[in-house]
């Protein structure tokens, strides 16, 4: 309801879309700075080092365990939807061209998805089921990590398997009370118009993409934990490739995947910078 009283006190569809989008961005913001700047921003982090650093050495996080994620969840819940009081300047570098692209998406929505090239079932159905199996690989993902690293007492695998299901759930959470708040049709209703805020979709709305919120949470810590090229192209490469099928499968329009990629890559980069621990 936001976005809608912005625009109409601007007078302008523009301005709608464009107070949306940066409302919309901001349930990821808190992860721009915190990702780029390292765990020492992140909320019940430890405080500063003496001025001496050679004689003192920052404590390491905990060791990452099943039994702590549900408090884990919580705590990293409440950094989420508080993240908007922390936005400092540094962080619009990253903010400011994710809600201009957003309103530019949003703008171009119905042109996109009305394209005669995207009206082919065969296509359409091809794409949903890459779509689906993409996103399968990186829910089993996680957990073949952790059952790799549990076997073989791997402390790094079964992090990296803990993290990337976390990272996921709290997107997923995420990506539930967005869908709740905007009411977005899908491309299949009413001539691919995508408006907001319609009763009748429910919960059902097409902003953001669950498939993308997901599958970029879960590649974010992947490739986070293993940062070696392949690993990296590997990780982000199916991640897109998961965002492009909904699209092409005419599931979502082009902004729906744009906001669940980035806000999914915020969430899984915040979890990892969160909890990761240096293993010899």
């Amino acid at each position: 309801m936001l976005a809608r009283r912005l625009g109409i006190a601007f007078g302008s569809h523009f301005a709608r879309n464009l107070s949306l989008s940066f409302v919309l961005a901001l349930p990821g913001s808190f992860a721009l700075a915190q990702s780029a700047t390292g765990p020492e921003t992140l909320p019940d982090a430890p405080l500063p080092q003496a001025a001496d650093s050679s004689q003192a050495e920052a404590p390491s996080p905990a060791q990452v365990t099943l039994k702590h994620v549900p408090i884990d969840i919580l705590k990293e819940q409440g950094a989420i939807w508080s993240s908007p009081i922390r936005i400092r300047d540094h962080n619009l570098a990253l903010l400011v061209p994710l809600g201009l692209a957003t309103t530019v998406a949003i703008t171009t929505d119905h042109q996109a998805m009305s394209s005669s090239k995207l009206n082919n079932t065969s296509l359409n159905n091809l794409s949903k089921t890459a779509s689906n199996g993409l996103l399968g690989g990186f829910v089993v993902a996680p957990v073949a990590i952790y059952g790799i690293g549990y076997l073989h007492h791997d402390e790094h695998a079964t992090e990296t398997g803990i993290l990337a299901g976390e990272a996921m759930v709290n997107s997923l959470v995420v990506d539930e009370v967005l869908k709740a708040a905007t009411m977005r049709e899908r491309p299949t209703l009413d001539g691919a118009k995508g408006k907001f805020f319609q009763k009748s979709v429910a919960l059902d709305s097409s902003f953001p993409s669950t498939h993308s919120i997901i599958a970029w949470s879960s590649a974010a810590v992947i490739a986070s934990e293993y940062p070696s090229p392949l690993i990296q192209i590997a990780a982000y490469g199916l991640a897109t490739g998961v965002s492009l099928t909904r699209v092409l499968g005419k599931q979502h329009f082009p902004s729906d995947v744009l906001v669940g990629s980035a806000v999914g890559w915020m969430v899984g980069r915040y979890v990892f910078h969160k909890h990761h621990r240096e293993v010899d």
